[in-house]
């Protein structure tokens, strides 16, 4: 029996998906900010995790300080993920929305992919 090893499509960056917007063209500041707005809206705390490339598929990334518990400010929070790119510039950079009423996620994705 012979096995046979087939190049993975994981080292094609353009045929990585992570997540909710994953299959849409990228999203541009305004769209990020239009998202980030809606997880305002809905009531929801945000916290903004990165992760190396090739450590995407853990269930565990870090967390960028910490969530930003109670923040309505679109602005505050754009700054935030602008930090985190800025001092992680390869990293993948998601930003998660957390619903206190049922005590899970609302809102999960990835907003910048890295260098």
């Amino acid at each position: 029996m012979t096995v046979r090893d087939y190049d993975s499509r994981m080292k094609d960056k353009a045929s990585k998906k992570y997540g909710t917007f994953s299959y849409l063209p990228p999203m541009d500041a305004a769209g990020i900010r239009r998202q980030v707005d809606y997880m305002i809206q809905q009531g929801w705390n945000c916290a903004i995790e990165h992760v190396e490339a090739d450590r995407a598929g853990d269930d565990y990334w870090y967390m960028w300080k910490l969530p930003l518990f109670g923040e309505r400010d679109v602005d505050a929070i754009m700054n935030e993920l602008t930090s985190c790119r800025e001092a992680n510039p390869a990293n993948l950079i998601r930003i998660v929305g957390y619903d206190n009423r049922r005590q899970t996620q609302g809102q999960s994705m990835v907003v910048y992919h890295g260098a």
